[in-house]
């Protein structure tokens, strides 16, 4: 019969064509019903020209119709179909008083002693999307003055750029900390000079008796004049590490102990610990808030943003900026963000690199960007999940699911099709009647990427082909079930075997394996079979074979093996590596 005269396939075609034109604003697109019916018709892959048609037949019928009565159609008919709209994309709150600054800035200040995690995203993103949203500044500065205890590493200055780079949150102006302790120096010598601080020789269980009494040291308040001498002491290495320490003035008798006189700057014996940029050249190193807290002056920062972990860092900043003459920048302390499974402590990370625990930085098992970037977890799904969580001031706990769901938006629109059977197991099917010229899509919503082809030829006098089928499949498999390959055929199985299965071919049709909701099943021709690798996130590795033509793919492309889930190819030589993203 004409294809033309099927009733049935034109009613098909049209409620498509209604569907797509009332998505297009009253304009159905033909060639993107190509291959929805042949998705849903596959017995008309043969036919394509004559089934292209008569869609273009129904669609010019479809679209003569004005948009209202489209519409009025497809809600009578088929209510269903008709979607709420989608909430509105997140996006974050004004900044507090942006209105007061002429050029917003804000910066991510990590310490290079490790790769960046999950864990550094919350800062990065909103620090660079407010920056962004405003048409502001956006710095990264690296706070190396540390060579002791947090020792920064060259390699980590580069992977963090390379980080935030991948993440699409490129920086504006870069500074590092250690090339700037003249100006630390400078400043520190103004503040005890004005008698705001002062050197300490007491030694911290000494002083800390005294803070915690609300007392001063017996160093506080000795003149500025002696203050200066001690000071150019510390400059001229007449102290030796643990001997003295710079103090910020406060309150004696803050609520907080940890506030009182915070320590600013100390000695560290740099020829035992060395700093990987400058070497010995230094011996005093300031501290987090001196540091962190001139920079944020000198730098223009009108907005910090970071953890509420650092709400007692503000405080102790806030009388280093009233001793000097400053106005302290706008503060947005967000709550800890934990992600439940993720491995994002920077100590345990490298800890478990070193005892062989992970491979590296990009082990599939840990929370690290390089890690998340090799699995396939595009930058876009973070930025989108961290926007979603916002600057709440409370703790938030999320799965990974949370960014697998921003993920999976992303990849399902840009990932092409391909089978992958794990852990193959041989299926014969005999009796076929004919040759049959299988035509699978790269996306079922994209006609236009292509196919990937087989020919499936009977051979010897049963008729008989040979495909594999994955392990999982086989066996969930009964004797005398009707099953469908898809895209291909339908079958029934005669008999099964731990590693072979036989079964006969029973029609071509896939209206008569959707009556029956049918199983259906990913396949590779026998011949067609390439050797494939998935390592998962846990690092345990699936062995099996993909299709192939998966021999084309690159290093770096995304796919969705059917069934299995979305990856990334890490290799496509003698057998293909991909690791595994998400379902």
């Amino acid at each position: 019969m004409a294809l033309e005269n099927d009733t049935e396939l034109r009613e098909f075609i049209r409620k498509a064509a209604l569907l797509n034109a009332v998505g297009h604003y009253g304009k159905a697109q033909a060639g993107a019903l190509v291959g929805k019916v042949l998705g849903e018709k596959a017995e008309y892959r043969n036919r394509v020209k004559e089934l292209s048609g008569v869609i273009n037949t129904v669609v010019a019928e479809v679209n003569s119709l004005a948009f209202p009565e489209q519409k009025a159609i497809v809600e009578k008919n088929w209510p269903e179909t008709q979607k709420k709209p989608e909430a509105e994309e997140k996006k974050l709150p004004p900044l507090p008083n942006a209105d007061k600054f002429r050029v917003i800035t804000t910066r991510f200040s990590p310490n290079p002693d490790c790769v960046l995690h999950l864990g550094s995203a919350r800062a990065i993103v909103l620090s660079y999307e407010y920056a962004h949203m405003y048409g502001g500044k956006f710095i990264l500065r690296f706070e190396d003055t540390d060579p002791k205890t947090k020792k920064p590493q060259l390699e980590f200055y580069e992977s963090i750029r390379q980080d935030l780079k991948w993440l699409g949150c490129s920086w504006d102006e870069e500074y590092i900390q250690s090339d700037r302790l003249e100006i630390y120096y400078n400043i520190v010598g103004k503040m005890v000079g004005g008698g705001n601080a002062y050197v300490c020789e007491c030694t911290p269980e000494e002083f800390r008796k005294k803070a915690v009494a609300k007392e001063a040291c017996p160093c506080r308040n000795i003149p500025s004049g002696d203050q200066l001498q001690r000071w150019q002491k510390m400059l001229d290495y007449g102290y030796q590490e643990g001997e003295a320490v710079v103090r910020v003035k406060t309150e004696l008798d803050h609520p907080n102990p940890a506030i009182r006189d915070w320590p600013a700057l100390r000695i560290i014996d740099t020829k035992k610990y060395p700093h990987p940029r400058v070497g010995s050249k230094y011996h005093l190193w300031p501290l987090y808030n001196l540091a962190a807290g001139i920079d944020d002056h000198l730098m223009g920062m009108t907005h910090i943003i970071r953890g509420k972990e650092h709400y007692t860092n503000m405080v102790r900043q806030k009388y280093m900026y009233q001793h000097l003459g400053w106005g302290y920048p706008e503060a947005i302390h967000y709550g800890r963000l934990k992600i439940t499974g993720a491995a994002l402590s920077k100590s345990k990370i490298a800890a478990g690199i070193k005892d062989g625990d992970y491979t590296d930085f990009d082990d599939p098992r840990l929370g690290t960007f390089v890690a998340l970037k090799k699995r396939g977890i595009q930058p876009e799904a973070i930025t989108k999940m961290i926007i979603e969580v916002g600057v709440k001031p409370n703790d938030v706990t999320l799965s990974w699911e949370n960014l697998y769901a921003h993920n999976r938006k992303i990849l399902d629109a840009t990932s092409n099709r391909y089978f992958f059977v794990a852990e193959p197991v041989e299926l014969k099917v005999g009796g076929l009647p004919k040759i049959f010229d299988a035509k699978l899509s790269l996306h079922p919503e994209h006609p236009e990427r292509g196919f990937r082809e087989y020919t499936i030829k009977p051979e010897s006098d049963e008729s008989t082909a040979v495909f594999w089928i994955s392990k999982k499949d086989a066996e969930t498999i009964q004797t005398e079930q009707t099953m469908r390959l898809m895209e291909l055929f339908n079958i029934q199985i005669n008999t099964k075997a731990a590693n072979s299965i036989t079964a006969a071919y029973v029609s071509e049709s896939y209206e008569d394996i959707r009556k029956i909701k049918a199983q259906l099943i990913q396949w590779i021709p026998k011949g067609a079979e390439y050797p494939a690798e998935v390592v998962h996130q846990d690092a345990s590795v699936t062995r099996g074979f993909a299709e192939s033509a998966c021999k084309k793919l690159k290093p770096d492309d995304i796919i969705q093996f059917e069934r299995y889930g979305f990856v990334r190819i890490n290799e496509a030589g003698e057998k293909l590596i991909a690791y595994y993203a998400q379902k």
